[in-house]
């Protein structure tokens, strides 16, 4: 039987305490489904059980970032991002960025160009 702890951790960057934003029903849908989740946004909130943290917390065995920011907004994460060294980064529409995809791949990161939420619910996540 899979336990919480057999899932790695997923932080969700650009998280919005807005329930109508796909940042929010990601947070939603990955605790849904067990997944241990960290959200990072601009503005302190709590999205179900979750709070979103507006600082850059240290964390370990980060498995994925997944990204809701657009590009312009992500630069001043790619330092932290690099730091998290997750396995993979999913830019999720609107997310898009060579720049930190070029960087991941670099640091041996996976950036995937996806939906969460469709990962999620075909069971590819």
């Amino acid at each position: 039987m899979e336990t919480i702890n057999d899932k790695k951790l997923t932080v969700v960057l650009g998280a919005s305490p807005n329930p109508e934003r796909y940042s929010n029903m990601a947070v939603n849908r990955l605790t849904d489904k067990g997944h241990p989740v960290v959200a990072i946004g601009k503005k302190s909130a709590v999205i179900g059980d979750i709070p979103i943290v507006t600082d850059h917390p240290p964390l370990e065995h980060v498995d994925t970032v997944t990204m809701y920011l657009n590009p312009g907004l992500q630069k001043e994460y790619y330092d932290y991002i690099l730091q998290l060294r997750p396995r993979r980064i999913i830019f999720n529409p609107g997310a898009e960025n060579e720049e930190l995809e070029e960087l991941a791949r670099k640091n041996n990161i996976q950036p995937l160009e996806a939906c969460t939420l469709v990962l999620l619910s075909t069971g590819q996540f």
